[in-house]
C-alpha cells in the first residue's frame, strides 16, 4: 500500500485533536468510546492517526463532540476552473466618485 506523507501527518494531526477534545470533556477513553460505538483500541487508533479507521467512526466522534457540521466543509463544491476563468473575464464594476459639496 502506497503511504502519502501528508495524509499520515494530518491523521496524526487530527488524532491528537480528538484526544485533546476528549481530554477537555474529562471523559475516559472507555466512555468515549462507548458513546461512539467503538472499542478502546479502535478509540486508541483513532487518537495515534491510524489510516484504517473506518470514516463513519470519526463522524460518529464529531457528533459526540457536537462538531459533525464541520464535515459538511469537507470536499465542499467549489468554483470549476471554466467559471473562475468567466469571472476574471467579466469586467469590474467601479465604484461612483463621492461628491462633494
Amino acid at each position: 500500500m502506497i503511504s502519502i506523507t501528508a495524509s499520515s501527518d494530518a491523521l496524526a494531526s487530527l488524532g491528537r485533536r480528538l484526544r485533546e477534545a476528549r481530554i477537555e470533556r474529562d471523559e475516559p477513553m472507555r466512555v468515549f468510546a462507548e458513546r461512539i460505538g467503538v472499542s478502546v483500541p479502535t478509540l486508541r487508533a483513532m487518537e495515534q492517526g491510524a489510516d484504517t479507521v473506518a470514516i463513519k467512526h470519526w463522524a460518529n466522534a464529531l457528533w459526540a463532540l457536537d462538531r459533525l457540521h464541520e464535515l459538511s466543509s469537507v470536499l465542499a463544491p467549489s468554483l470549476s476552473l471554466l467559471d473562475r476563468a468567466r469571472l476574471e473575464q467579466q469586467p469590474r464594476r467601479q465604484r461612483a466618485s463621492r461628491r462633494r459639496v
